[in-house]
């Protein structure tokens, strides 16, 4: 049995690009793009349905929520970390003959 190709984003939305400027035939496409008319129909229409949230005003793209919370974490640890930094180097100095290496 073998096994299924997995397709990029970004091919499929050429694909569904070519398949709406109607200069080729669904199955010409799928011959020059070496994929099935059916996928060719099924990336069409997802790519028609989509379209609309491209030009929605304050819409967030999931991928930006995710991006807020990983910003947040982050800063939280960079925060920790200074902490623990200023905290050693302070140990550090308080050592005979030891001064804060930079």
């Amino acid at each position: 049995m073998t096994k299924r190709r997995q397709h990029k984003a970004a091919f499929k939305a050429r694909v569904a690009l070519e398949a709406l400027k109607n200069e080729q035939t669904v199955t010409e496409l799928a011959s020059r793009f070496g994929v099935h008319p059916t996928m060719i129909h099924q990336w069409k229409k997802a790519l028609l349905e989509g379209a609309s949230g491209v030009f929605e005003r304050g819409a967030v793209s999931p991928s930006g929520a995710a991006d807020a919370e990983t910003v947040k974490t982050l800063h939280a640890k960079i925060g920790q970390l200074t902490v623990e930094k200023d905290f050693l180097e302070q140990g550090l100095r308080q050592l005979p003959g030891g001064s804060a290496r930079r």
